[in-house]
């Protein structure tokens, strides 16, 4: 199903788009959520320590894949918006031919890379063996990333956020089934999660790209190389390569912060680990209501609809602050129970160190759930500039602040945990006064709504 954001309701828009959207990147996390309480639960302590480590790494290199796949998303909105089929299709042609060579870019550093990451990532010998095996395999699902989030871009960016949705149920369940069978039943060990996971991923990723490419005549356009144009291709990098930043400044950023997580032993790794997925799921719906929003706008500002600009604002603002308040209640009251399902409930030092990083960072949810508005609106606007900005201020000041803050011994890891809190803060700030400053230029009409 399409969905002109143009058109209708603003709020019954947005939220009727977004919600497949939170969905499918709910399933998304389902894939390696299942690996980590799998593995965590008949695995133990270290196992669930090396998929954790593996999980960060993935997503930073997964993240320049999903950067220039949301660049070029944001083009394809303003193209639909415009009406201009020519150019959708040309920007169509021209962005597949260049994030698929940055993907065998990408697999081929990755298995030249994996030896060396040990050293850069500081992983403890008694993790070390299981994250190699863990990432070997992994590593082969990195074409499949591609194809799922290229297509899925391509089909959001004209209203369509069920169908990616539905190739994702069906994979997450394949993935779950898949990890229970080859860990438990064939005793695979780490590497059986692994191979579940890219089973999985090909299945959406194949399955999602041979919907389009049948449904969709225009997608047939990556078929044809003379397509290909070089202002399209310009056009494709100026605006996807600055969001392919950004996501890709974030990702290391939080590797960086997992090679001093993992300095602390695997108690803190294990702890880290676990956690990490439950505040990614609590705080996965906000990001993609960000990216529906992000397609509202840019739609309504490639057809000039500044006053469902206006009020797209005020509606985004309310809906994210209204959610982020509920789950971090939730979160806060719940972390427990939560780390208990990826943990053994012997491990006690796990569950401990897990609930004190929830507790602290769920008390701040509002400040990523702005921070994910700003980023949609910059990218929306065509200032994607502006969100590799925000970005180095949120992700620089937690990476200064966790290693400095992590030294004092009276503070210890903890400081790691409040890192992240005070650079959300920060880089909200700095967003709000950009925009309040140059509003006037940024989206005329429309700044007076945020």
């Amino acid at each position: 199903m399409n969905r002109d954001l143009t058109k209708g309701s603003v709020t019954r828009s947005m939220l009727l788009f977004a919600v497949p959207m939170i969905l499918g990147d709910l399933l998304q996390q389902c894939y390696n959520i299942a690996d980590t309480l799998i593995v965590g639960q008949f695995l133990g302590r270290d196992a669930l320590a090396a998929v954790g480590s593996s999980f960060t790494l993935m997503t930073f290199l997964t993240s320049v894949i999903l950067g220039l796949c949301m660049g070029s998303g944001a083009l394809f909105s303003m193209r639909f918006g415009q009406r201009d089929d020519r150019a959708l299709r040309e920007s169509l042609c021209a962005s597949f031919f260049f994030i698929a060579v940055v993907t065998v870019f990408l697999n081929v550093l990755a298995y030249i890379c994996l030896d060396g990451l040990r050293i850069f990532l500081r992983v403890p010998d008694e993790v070390w063996g299981d994250m190699r095996r863990y990432l070997f395999v992994i590593f082969f699902g990195i074409p499949a990333v591609f194809l799922y989030n290229y297509f899925a871009s391509f089909l959001r960016a004209i209203g369509n956020s069920v169908t990616p949705l539905a190739f994702l149920a069906v994979s997450a369940v394949m993935n779950i089934a898949l990890d229970l069978w080859f860990v438990i039943g064939l005793g695979r060990g780490v590497a059986g999660a692994a191979e579940a996971t890219v089973i999985a991923q090909y299945f959406s990723g194949v399955g999602i790209a041979l919907y389009a490419l049948i449904r969709y005549p225009e997608t047939r356009s990556i078929r044809r190389v003379g397509n290909l144009r070089r202002g399209r291709i310009r056009e494709i990098v100026s605006f996807s390569m600055l969001t392919c930043v950004q996501q890709s400044v974030m990702n290391l950023g939080i590797l960086m912060i997992q090679g001093l997580v993992n300095s602390f032993g695997p108690v803190v790794m294990a702890a880290f680990a676990a956690a990490v997925k439950i505040d990614a799921f609590a705080y996965m719906p906000v990001q993609d209501f960000g990216n529906a929003f992000s397609t509202f706008i840019a739609q309504n500002y490639g057809a000039r609809e500044e006053g469902r600009i206006r009020s797209g604002l005020r509606a985004a603002l309310i809906i994210s602050m209204t959610f982020c308040i509920i789950i971090s209640a939730l979160v806060f009251l719940f972390a427990g129970p939560l780390m208990s399902l990826f943990v053994d409930a012997g491990e006690t030092e796990v569950i401990a160190e897990g609930v004190r990083y929830l507790r602290i960072e769920g008390a701040f949810y509002c400040g990523i759930g702005c921070l994910f508005l700003l980023y949609g609106l910059y990218r929306a606007l065509g200032k994607p500039g502006m969100s590799v900005v925000l970005t180095v201020i949120s992700l620089g000041s937690r990476v200064a602040l966790s290693y400095i803050l992590s030294a004092v011994p009276s503070v210890g890891v903890v400081g790691i945990w409040w890192s992240v809190p005070i650079g959300w803060l920060l880089a909200d700030v700095t967003g709000l006064l950009y925009y309040k400053i140059r509003k006037k230029k940024l989206a005329p009409g429309a700044g007076q709504e945020l």
